[in-house]
């Protein structure tokens, strides 16, 4: 069992890979749990899509790529908010329509330029191998900066989280704090890409905060949880990932996967 543990540990690509994912996993599992309990789950998968189209304009463009598909990002969430608060289409259908053409024009561009030196297959389904210190760098980054904002926003999130029209009338800015948290969102999955892949990262920001809410009633305790699964089963993916040689986002989801169905078996049991 040592030996199982320690092996990959002597690569240091899967020692990069393993930390990356464990901080991409706790990062998607923290901000799930506000996805969850706000019933948009689809913003997740959207705007990880709009951040690929980001990427591959970017790379055409010589720009450098991370900063390019973040501050894409940033612009679909802002297209997104101000559709909504113009009430003029609904949230799930302004996210629908924003990030998925944002995900089609990346991928019209790859297929009509095929001229790419990045591995662009690589940010649709992860892969360990593409980890590098830059990308542990940024993951530490936004890590501390998304720590920092729910801890000072805590209250707030909470707030407009649960009781949204109440929030507004004793003063809470509801509208700006679904910004700040689709915005969040956004860098998240961007410095996460590498490890799980736009086309999986979605369901590591949903299922280990659904886990979560199958096993507390209780809004902190649900943050704790979420965060630890999300982290320990992006630990448990990597070791499938290394050991059965498939794509590290894959493997990530189908670990939270596991998970979820023992505790929702374990509860059936009780």
């Amino acid at each position: 069992m040592i030996a199982f543990v320690v092996e990959p540990l002597q690569y240091q690509f899967f020692v990069h890979g393993l930390l990356a994912a464990l901080l991409a996993g706790s990062l998607c599992g923290l901000l799930g749990v506000y996805i969850v309990l706000r019933q948009m789950s689809y913003i997740g998968h959207g705007l990880s899509h709009a951040v690929f189209g980001g990427a591959v304009v970017s790379h055409l463009l010589g720009l450098n790529v991370a900063l390019g598909a973040g501050l894409w990002g940033f612009g679909a969430a802002v297209f997104i908010d101000r559709l909504v608060a113009k009430r003029a289409l609904h949230a799930d259908a302004a996210i629908g329509i924003v990030t998925t053409a944002s995900f089609a024009v990346g991928v019209a561009l790859m297929s009509r330029v095929r001229r790419f030196t990045q591995d662009f297959e690589a940010l649709l389904f992860g892969n360990v191998l593409g980890v590098t210190s830059q990308d542990l760098l940024l993951l530490a980054v936004v890590a501390v900066l998304t720590l920092l904002t729910v801890t000072a926003l805590y209250k707030q999130f909470l707030f407009s989280t649960f009781d949204e029209s109440v929030a507004q009338v004793t003063g809470v800015p509801t509208r700006l704090m679904h910004l700040l948290f689709a915005c969040l969102l956004a860098l998240v999955i961007l410095a996460s890409m590498q490890v799980l892949g736009v086309t999986l990262i979605a369901a590591t920001i949903v299922i280990p905060a659904a886990t979560a809410r199958l096993l507390t009633h209780s809004f902190s305790a649900m943050l704790t949880l979420s965060t630890l699964l999300g982290g320990l089963t992006a630990l448990g993916g990597m070791y499938v990932s290394y050991y059965v040689d498939v794509a590290s986002g894959a493997s990530i989801v189908l670990c939270a996967t596991l998970a979820f169905l023992a505790v929702l078996g374990w509860r059936g049991v009780r």
